[in-house]
């Protein structure tokens, strides 16, 4: 992470990752509390037993709390392609921003281009595939909104973080309502049995934010269509 300033803070909330288990996910979030201190204090308390490896405040401050090779305690009940130990296999950034509960706002640009550049330093160091750059709502889509539909997703894919897809699939192209379970779950949903409204918006939040309904209308389906074939052409690429 060159030119990356990093203030070590750490936490003692981490464990050892599973014997051989790669880390193959970049996992998201936003803080959800009134200000970075707080977030940071809570994440350093043993008693919360929470922690990610990364915090970047919204000044664009970046602070080290767990070492890449540990296992941090950031994404609690959650599953992405089958897998639900996702703290095993991913290297979690907090991002300093109140949440949807104390007043949801932008990402300030200074605060991105540290999670950029925070970003590329881990995807240069770990296996991550682009499609396995997500945010926590995508992996626990039940309990969580973050990092939310405020988030510059189409930003980060700019810079080789993540995918995004084009805006526009062929209409014969876009999937039937009847389809979408079974897509969302090809991309690497899960929870679609328990509540479908649910993960569609976390879909939406992702990929299709100006909207987030739980319904899958017709640009919606459009977008999952644009993102199944953009996964395709990346996993054969």
């Amino acid at each position: 992470m060159t030119g990356l300033p990093i203030t070590e803070r750490p936490s003692p909330n981490h464990d050892a990752r599973p014997a051989g288990q790669a880390v193959d996910i970049l996992l998201l979030h936003y803080t959800g509390m009134e200000s970075g201190a707080a977030a940071l204090a809570r994440m350093c308390n043993p008693e919360a037993k929470v922690s990610a490896h990364y915090c970047v405040e919204e000044d664009g401050r970046v602070f080290q709390l767990v070492g890449e090779d540990r296992r941090a305690w950031h994404a609690g009940l959650a599953r992405w392609q089958g897998a639900e130990d996702i703290n095993a296999r991913s290297v979690g950034i907090e991002i300093v921003n109140p949440g949807h509960e104390f007043g949801y706002r932008p990402f300030p640009a200074a605060q991105m281009a540290s999670v950029t550049a925070l970003a590329q330093g881990i995807l240069a160091r770990h296996a991550i595939p682009a499609a396995r750059v997500l945010g926590h709502s995508d992996v626990a889509p039940l309990r969580k909104e973050d990092p939310g539909e405020l988030f510059d997703w189409p930003g980060l894919a700019a810079e080789g973080i993540g995918l995004w897809p084009a805006p526009d699939a062929p209409a014969d192209d876009i999937l039937p309502a009847d389809a979408v379970p079974a897509a969302l779950t090809e991309v690497g949903y899960g929870f679609i049995d328990k509540d479908p409204a649910a993960v569609i918006r976390a879909f939406q939040r992702r990929y299709r934010p100006a909207a987030v309904t739980g319904e899958a209308d017709t640009e919606t389906r459009q977008r999952l269509s644009a993102l199944l074939a953009l996964l395709k052409e990346n996993a054969s690429g």
